[in-house]
Order: C-alpha cells, then structure tokens, then sequence
C-alpha cells in the first residue's frame, strides 16, 4: 500500500510499533487497523536516498488492502491494460 505519513504519525509508528499514517483529506491520524483490525506491525523503517520517501517493512495482521486483497498492488497493468489478478505475477 502507498500511504502518507507526517513527523507525528513517523513518531507513532516508532512509538508503538504499528503503522499510523496522516489522512490529508481528514487531516487526522489514523492506526492501520483501527476500524478493521488488519494492522501493520512495523518492523523497520527505512528512508530513501532524498529523505522524501519511508519504505515500511512490516507483519500484517489481516489484509493490507481495503479491497480485502494481501497488498493493495493485485492488478496487473500491460500493454493491453489492466488485468486483475488476485495474486500478482512473479518472473523468476
């Protein structure tokens, strides 16, 4: 999943050991899982080489996707367009 986090929500998540992210359109915190009990439990955080990006690293509990899918990248894009696919394509 892609999510938006702020200084407080990056301070939450490290405090508590769950993801939590910021709701631009609410403008408030919010717990991945806290109304549906899929949660994040975050194992590291890692930020990019531009300080702009977090990549998350973390066990969930439940789906991560509000779709009830795994992850929320289950559909594949080609040249033909979207396909879905409830288990994405792996190339070895």
């Amino acid at each position: 999943m892609v999510a938006y986090m702020n200084r407080e929500a990056i301070a939450q998540t490290l405090e508590t050991g769950r993801a939590t992210f910021f709701s631009r359109s609410r403008k408030a915190l919010w717990e991945k899982g806290e109304s549906s009990g899929h949660t994040l439990n975050v194992r590291e955080l890692y930020v990019d080489c531009d300080a702009d990006t977090l990549l998350v690293l973390a066990d969930p509990i439940g789906s991560s996707c509000h779709t009830g899918q795994p992850s929320c990248f289950f559909r594949h894009l080609d040249a033909a367009g979207v396909h879905d696919e409830t288990v994405p394509h792996r190339r070895s």
